[in-house]
């Protein structure tokens, strides 16, 4: 099933608008285009309307806010929302400043959301209005681990059914919930936290994959987050002597690159639940 989520954004190579930071543009650019889809970077008010009309899936990510920025996110998602596309949310660092908290609630309230992707951090701040994040990064006690798993997994199902969305925690357990059932996911690399903005590429990612099967949401979801973590272990598994972090960057976007439905299948680490 995922390898077939991977076969139809070949095959339809989605059109992707993206209102993403500026950390990590160039890379979601360069990884959707690695993963089959086609992106697009508009951010302008007066411009956000007509780009996301003309693309199939909107993903927003608040990674590096200012007022301007926040308008377009706005006007982007309403417009997209009403032309039926699929609209992901990233909220990168809700918690760790009022804007961006009171950004990501707002949108929430303003867009209906395919997907929200976030780290275990950010989700809880979305369900509760404020949280610990530290940064852009998890706050450790708020890891998902083998022992609170389960834990973990109810509360996602539960802000899955409470958004009325596809929910995506990631981290080193990966859970994808649409509130019924969870995808448990154990792909990746702990060396992955070492680049910027591996999941500022996963999302874009995962736009063009619930893009390109709006039936099942889930399941592309899900299929996004094992070919990032497996293309994690591909990479790293071709590092040599003085290789570093920036040259894991370019091995996970090549491992994206050529991923086919075979090798996604073989390698992916899940259950559901």
């Amino acid at each position: 099933m995922l390898g077939e989520m991977l076969n139809k954004v070949r095959e339809t190579t989605p059109l992707v608008h993206n209102i993403t930071n500026y950390v990590t543009v160039n890379d979601v650019a360069n990884v959707l285009l690695a993963c089959g889809g086609s992106p697009i970077m508009s951010d302008e008010p007066q411009d956000v309307e007509d780009i996301t009309s003309i693309c199939g899936g909107l993903n927003i990510n608040i990674g590096t806010l200012n007022i301007r920025s926040i308008e377009g996110m706005k006007l982007a998602g309403k417009k997209a929302a009403e032309l039926g596309h699929a609209i992901l949310l990233d909220p990168v660092g809700a918690g760790a400043s009022a804007l961006r908290t009171n950004t990501a609630v707002s949108l929430m309230e303003e867009i209906p959301f395919s997907v929200i992707r976030g780290n275990i951090s950010e989700i809880k701040t979305l369900a509760s209005g404020s949280g610990t994040t530290k940064g852009v990064d998890a706050d450790v006690a708020d890891a998902v681990t083998e022992e609170n798993l389960d834990e973990a997994v109810a509360f996602a199902k539960a802000f899955a059914e409470k958004a009325n969305c596809v929910v995506a925690i990631t981290g080193a357990i990966d859970l994808v919930s649409d509130g019924k059932s969870c995808y448990v996911i154990r792909n990746g690399r702990p060396e992955m936290g070492k680049i910027t903005g591996t999941g500022c590429q996963l999302s874009g990612m995962m736009t063009a994959y619930i893009t390109a099967n709006p039936e099942h949401m889930l399941e592309a979801a899900a299929a996004a987050v094992c070919v990032m973590g497996l293309a994690g272990e591909i990479g790293f598994s071709r590092m040599q002597d003085g290789d570093g972090n920036s040259t894991y960057r370019n091995r996970i976007i090549d491992a994206i690159y050529n991923m086919d439905a075979k090798t996604l299948e073989e390698g992916a680490k899940y259950e559901l639940r």
